[in-house]
């Protein structure tokens, strides 16, 4: 199992570094008020992909810790033995 896990690395990493390699192109953003960005378009869709990823686990984080507030909730009604409605 682990030289496999080794083989889908080594696999995965040349597949996104072939990846890297034909999107060299220069690409340019542009935002508001005459602001551009020029950059290859393998950074910029790095960039928006890491946002993207941090975007999701911010918005599944709120969601994490009001169901731990909920468990606690729980366990410490649970240890009184009265009801939890």
């Amino acid at each position: 199992m682990r030289y496999f896990n080794w083989l889908l690395r080594i696999v995965l990493f040349v597949v996104l570094l072939g990846f890297a390699i034909k999107n060299d192109q220069l690409v340019v953003v542009r935002y508001f008020f005459s602001y551009e960005w020029q950059s290859p378009l393998v950074v910029v869709l790095l960039v928006f992909f890491a946002l993207g990823v941090l975007v999701g686990l911010l918005t599944a984080a709120g969601r994490v810790f009001s169901q731990r507030r909920e468990i606690a909730r729980l366990k410490a009604a649970a240890e009184k033995g009265s009801p939890s409605a």
